[in-house]
């Protein structure tokens, strides 16, 4: 697969998580898919990212996956994520969703005490889900278009909207903006990128035809479907708040 993933952005490397979810919805679910005017460029940074995935991050991943227990690994996984549950706490609040951010609010106070410190994921068996909203999703829930699709070096699939919400996604990375040893955030950030490159392994076999227009349409669809929480109407709602 096409991905290799810095440690600034664990959410464009997760969007591809989403092969399970292709068949929930037709081409009509996403009626305002951008085009892909870059598919050119697209394409040539697809397989740099894809040169550098598979010779160095996937056997790392795999590496990683053999050595480490599974409770450890399940352990890093809840970690982490418990850390990125408060970014989507701040986008949920930006979006003015104060149902969901008191569900996020909940959640990290539930993981950080009795799942101690994040190690358990105990909120998701309580009944309380991830939301996992980003910049991204802020901006198109207020009505910003995703703009044409723009594959990243090392950061993989996005869009213009998407690598632009990069940037404030960075100052809710719970782990980079606590952890002034640089060894020891760099460390987190690597742990961080394996078990995110793990989680995909499963989803490579569900690749078929061409792998960049498969990835492409699939992000496309993914990210509209995430903006609109699901729903398979199509404009923008306001009526939400």
């Amino acid at each position: 697969m096409s991905l290799f993933t810095k440690s600034l952005s664990k959410t464009s490397f997760l969007t591809l998580c989403l092969g399970s979810s292709i068949g929930l919805y037709s081409s009509a679910a996403v009626s305002e898919v951008e085009s892909d005017p870059w598919e050119g460029v697209n394409r040539i940074t697809y397989g740099f990212n894809k040169g550098v995935d598979l010779v160095v991050l996937r056997p790392l991943a795999k590496g990683y996956e053999f050595v480490t227990p599974d409770p450890v690994e399940k352990g890093v996984h809840n970690f982490f994520s418990n850390l990125s549950d408060v970014g989507s706490l701040v986008n949920n609040l930006l979006q003015l969703k104060g149902d969901a951010s008191a569900h996020d609010f909940a959640r990290i106070m539930l993981n950080t005490t009795f799942g101690l410190g994040g190690i358990l994921d105990v909120a998701t068996p309580m009944g309380s889900p991830k939301s996992g909203e980003d910049f991204g999703q802020t901006l198109g829930y207020w009505g910003v278009g995703s703009g044409p699709y723009l594959v990243l070096p090392f950061l993989g699939p996005s869009s213009v909207r998407d690598g632009f919400a990069k940037i404030p996604d960075s100052y809710t990375n719970v782990w980079g903006q606590a952890v002034d040893h640089v060894p020891t955030r760099n460390t987190g950030y690597g742990l961080e990128v394996l078990d995110a490159r793990v989680g995909l392994f499963p989803l490579e076999k569900l690749i078929s035809g061409d792998e960049y227009s498969f990835v492409r349409d699939a992000y496309l669809q993914r990210r509209e479907f995430s903006v609109r929480d699901g729903r398979m109407d199509t404009g923008f709602d306001a009526s939400d708040f």
